[in-house]
């Protein structure tokens, strides 16, 4: 077998592997979702598990990483040339809010990845940039603090997130909530 065929192999097993973990957190949660419990959804031997992560909490990671790069893509889809301003952070909300319903178990990789050390330095650093991404909206809409607002903005779509996911889908009020945030209490 090439090097070529062996290489597609293993990344469509790890891929495998990825669907297998983010099916399981909807079902299971971060908590309850063991290394035998993922190898054995998917097929493969334990070692095979190991082969493409160190332990747990890599696989942790790969799915968190996973799912935000999903995300990413699809914001960037979304406002691919629209011009910085309170349209746009209200489409990125919306492409946020609108692929966690696609993928349920994100609702484990939001709240309890808060807290798995193996998690937090990746959140962290997503957060900076979706802060990084979102600064140049809130200074085309002429806010004081940027930065900060940019940062409790990031923190209130998350929480929309969690609300539409407990709630069972899409929430008209939690959008609207978030709209009338931008705009300032009528």
């Amino acid at each position: 077998m090439s090097t070529g065929v062996r290489q597609q192999r293993a990344a469509a097993t790890r891929r495998q592997l990825i669907a297998t973990g983010l099916a399981l957190a909807e079902r299971t949660g971060l908590a309850d979702m063991s290394v035998n419990l993922v190898v054995a959804e998917a097929g493969v031997a334990k070692g095979t598990f190991f082969h493409h992560f160190g332990d747990r909490s890599e696989f942790l990671l790969a799915l968190h990483t996973e799912f935000h790069d999903r995300v990413f893509a699809e914001i960037e889809r979304t406002i691919a040339g629209m011009a910085p301003g309170r349209d746009r952070l209200l489409a990125v909300a919306h492409a946020y809010l609108d692929e966690c319903l696609r993928h349920r178990g994100v609702r484990a990789l939001l709240l309890e990845a808060r807290v798995d050390p193996a998690i937090i330095g990746a959140i962290a650093a997503r957060n900076k940039l979706v802060v990084q991404r979102s600064s140049p909206d809130f200074a085309a809409m002429g806010w004081a603090h940027v930065e900060p607002s940019a940062a409790m903005w990031n923190s209130a779509v998350v929480e929309a997130a969690i609300l539409e996911l407990d709630g069972g889908g899409h929430r008209p009020e939690v959008r609207a909530a978030l709209e009338q945030f931008l705009q300032g209490p009528k």
